[in-house]
């Protein structure tokens, strides 16, 4: 009898009716309809491909295949697909019409029907179908023994045609597999575009055949050489990814001007005695790659030039590296110190009627327009480059702020009534460390009045991952899973801003990214345990659930406390933003407010409890660890107010509110370990 109830609640479970709202999708389709029954996998699930597809699809069938089987563990018999209609009866058909070209504007929709007995992928291109399979991967559910998709039927198709993440691999170099795993991450999530932030102050990172002085004396030795960029490019096409590679001129010129300083605009004036002359009375400057964070001084000079033949032979020899359309100049941060300091630019300026450093900056970039034009490159560059005589065909990188002096969007809404096209970055800045929610329900789409056609130039967003503060070790915590969240507000309808949600469907979409190399989980656990010292780390886990790194540029005060060679490996590094058990005291903080019943109190002392057994735990680890030193005072001050606090839930504190009050404000300190308790504002609602 036992034995029969079980098999009949299996067959429950089996056939137990998923509702859409449990669904782990993201991006969520434009259109999602979960129909009655299952279909249920089995090793004998086989895939086949008809229509007229790049030959890009049998590669993303195979990974999905080995994806879905290491999920699964089914063994599946067929191994790699490399025709097409190899399996005219496979269980999962699906037809391209169509060869998908990377780039933008590409028709990338998808329908997927799923019954019981037969799953179907229609898309227009093979872009499309690639994105229809991550959809069926996120599809899939379990029961205690088997696997299965529920019956269903999505459409679905992105809202944005520029879905992309940045990278800087200057400031501290990424090597090829860390790269090439976050591409795998992008397709998950399908976002379409790479840009690569290749050449900065703090080095320059493309191996160069003629003029071998970048990677000489500018890279530290750390760059790609040309057969790995094209290896990337590849890799990334495969998996329907547009790569724009950015050479950030004319400023943050540091390691440019390491390497050919002659083309550089500071002037010295000579006392006798030298004779590298670049004008009369003065010398060639001396740079060098810098170590620090920040704006600096070096930038290209204008009116020289061997400026524009250097750089006209680097675009020869890069863009080909390069198919896609565009190649993104950079253009941002120029203060113009050295021009200003320069009489020679001085007198360019007076001599082509340029009044303003701005004006000079576009005759600079206008220069540049040709040269990538010549290779089929349309010019991109971040918002300075923007002036009234800067060409129309030019694509605007919206990325300044409140912070720079900007309203939000600002930029974004000049450039496209100009007649521009842009891509928003501003908001979408991840290395800042803010919250999820922030970048969520940032829209590309300004507020703004705009017509059609305005509309229309704003091409979508772009995630930022600057590295001043990022090695390989910690990139992926800093990209993922935020930029999964980032990923939904450019493909997904405009209403789709549940943040809770989005919140309850990261969760597994985070997990997921595991099977692709993301290394955002994992490496955590390898940061504690050197901070450990290989000792215990579950007291370093539970505080890192309630601290975040400093916000903002914050934790590298003025760009110096940290060099690019200082060690990255700090309890900081460990933690992230949206710390979970902050949250998770946030809500229980307004379920006692709300409510003051036993259970809801128990849940805060909970909490209060936990904190101080932690800091007992930091201690005694603390005298085999040196590294967990800096954490004891911000621990301390929160095991003090939490003891506290416990007195204040069951009214036997005898502070006054004052004293309360500042136990409370000494856990807002910024001053220890480069990180903040998250859960400062909790407690602060307990008063």
């Amino acid at each position: 009898m036992k034995y029969l109830f079980v098999l009949l609640f299996a067959g429950l479970s089996a056939s137990a009716q998923i509702k859409k709202e449990q669904l782990n999708l993201m991006p969520w389709p434009q259109s999602v309809v979960v129909n009655e029954g299952n279909f249920a996998l089995t090793k004998n699930f086989k895939v086949n491909i008809t229509g007229n597809p790049n030959p890009r699809i049998f590669g993303g069938v195979t990974r999905f295949l080995r994806r879905l089987d290491g999920r699964t563990g089914m063994f599946f018999q067929q191994g790699y697909i490399t025709k097409l209609n190899e399996v005219p009866n496979a269980e999962l058909q699906i037809n391209c019409t169509k060869s998908g070209k990377i780039g933008l504007y590409e028709d990338e929709s998808y329908h997927l029907d799923i019954t019981s007995n037969k799953i179907t992928l229609n898309a227009s291109s093979d872009l499309g179908a690639l994105h229809g399979l991550e959809t069926l991967l996120q599809m899939l559910q379990n029961n205690a023994n088997s696997f299965y998709f529920p019956a269903s039927k999505i459409s679905d198709f992105p809202r944005f045609t520029w879905r992309g993440l940045m990278i800087d691999a200057s400031r501290h170099f990424q090597p090829v597999d860390v790269i090439k795993r976050n591409i795998d991450a992008l397709a998950a999530m399908k976002m379409n575009v790479f840009h690569w932030h290749l050449v900065d102050d703090q080095g320059w990172r493309i191996e160069m055949k003629k003029y071998t002085k970048f990677i000489e004396l500018a890279s530290d030795g750390l760059y790609y050489t040309q057969e790995e960029i094209k290896n990337i490019v590849k890799y990334a096409d495969e998996r329907g990814i547009l790569i724009v590679p950015e050479i950030d001129v004319p400023g943050h010129g540091s390691a440019i001007l390491t390497a050919y300083p002659e083309i550089g605009s500071k002037v010295i004036t000579l006392t006798g005695g030298t004779s590298e002359k670049n004008i009369e009375g003065t010398a060639i400057a001396t740079y060098g790659v810098e170590r620090n964070a920040g704006i600096f001084s070096p930038t290209l000079d204008p009116s020289n030039p061997k400026t524009y033949q250097i750089l006209s032979g680097v675009f020869d020899e890069v863009c080909p590296l390069f198919p896609g359309a565009y190649f993104h100049i950079g253009g941002d941060e120029n203060e113009g110190k050295d021009w200003d300091a320069n009489p020679k630019i001085q007198e360019f300026k007076k001599k082509h009627n340029l009044k303003t450093n701005h004006e000079l900056q576009t005759y600079f970039t206008m220069q540049l327009a040709p040269m990538l034009k010549k290779h089929g490159k349309q010019l991109m560059g971040w918002e300075e480059i923007l002036t009234k005589d800067l060409s129309k065909e030019a694509i605007v990188h919206s990325w300044r702020g409140p912070n720079e002096g900007m309203t939000a969007g600002q930029s974004l809404v000049d450039a496209v009534k100009k007649g521009y096209k842009t891509v928003l970055s501003n908001g979408y800045y991840i290395d800042l460390m803010y919250p999820i929610a922030s970048h969520y329900l940032n829209d590309p789409m300004p507020k703004a009045n705009l017509t059609a056609d305005e509309k229309a130039r704003i091409l979508g967003g772009e995630a930022t991952m600057w590295t001043e503060l990022v090695t390989p070790e910690t990139l992926d915590s800093r990209v993922w899973p935020r930029t999964a969240a980032i990923a939904e507000r450019l493909w997904s309808a405009e209403d789709v801003v549940d943040v809770e949600n989005m919140r309850k469907r990261l969760e597994t979409v985070s997990f997921r990214l595991e099977e692709l190399g993301i290394t955002h989980i994992r490496n955590k656990d390898v940061i504690l345990r050197n901070i450990a010292n290989n000792q215990n780390i579950k007291a370093l886990e539970e505080f890192s659930f309630i601290s975040e790194p400093l916000k903002g540029y914050t934790r590298n005060k003025g760009g110096t406390e940290y060099q690019m060679y200082s060690p990255f490996t700090l309890f900081a590094d460990a933690c992230g933003p949206d710390a979970k058990d902050a949250l998770a005291f946030d809500a229980a903080v307004s379920q006692y407010l709300a409510n003051k019943s036993a259970e809801n109190k128990t849940k805060v002392a909970g909490f209060f409890n936990k904190w101080i057994a932690v800091h007992k735990d930091l201690t005694a680890l603390s005298a085999n660890a040196p590294l967990v030193q800096p954490i004891l005072p911000l621990s301390k001050k929160l095991n003090d107010a939490s003891q506290e606090l416990l007195l204040v839930l069951d009214n036997k504190s005898a502070l006054k509110s004052g004293e309360l009050s500042k136990l409370i404000e000494d856990c807002n300190t910024k001053d220890h370990a480069d990180v903040e308790l998250a859960v400062y504002t909790s407690l602060k609602k307990l008063l």
